[in-house]
């Protein structure tokens, strides 16, 4: 599936930025699947995104991984793991996403 988000979002604004994010992170990146599995590589970027407290893109990229397979009790246990290295507070904040993510159905 090819990934348009960029220019859905940022299609106007910044033209750029939105076709690098869709056709090269995304596009040449993310495709890589003989290196890396989506499901790792979804895992890795929650990690990421996690760490900087970017809550935004980091519930985009719970439902993505959702997506790529990752379960609730996966998720719960890779905020757990990673809330002593990047912070309780941001620990709490991923759990709601996660109960938004995983408990709509």
């Amino acid at each position: 599936m090819k990934q348009t988000a960029g220019r859905e979002k940022l299609g106007e604004l910044a033209p750029k930025f939105a076709e690098l994010n869709d056709d090269v992170l995304f596009g040449e990146v993310w495709s890589r699947e003989d290196k890396l599995s989506l499901r790792d590589r979804s895992m890795i970027t929650i990690s990421a995104l996690m760490a900087q407290g970017l809550f935004p893109q980091l519930k985009s990229h719970f439902i993505l991984g959702k997506k790529h397979g990752i379960t609730k009790d996966e998720a719960v246990e890779i905020v757990t793991q990673l809330s002593f290295y990047s912070g309780w507070p941001k620990a709490w904040s991923a759990f709601e996403l996660i109960k938004e993510v995983y408990d709509d159905g």
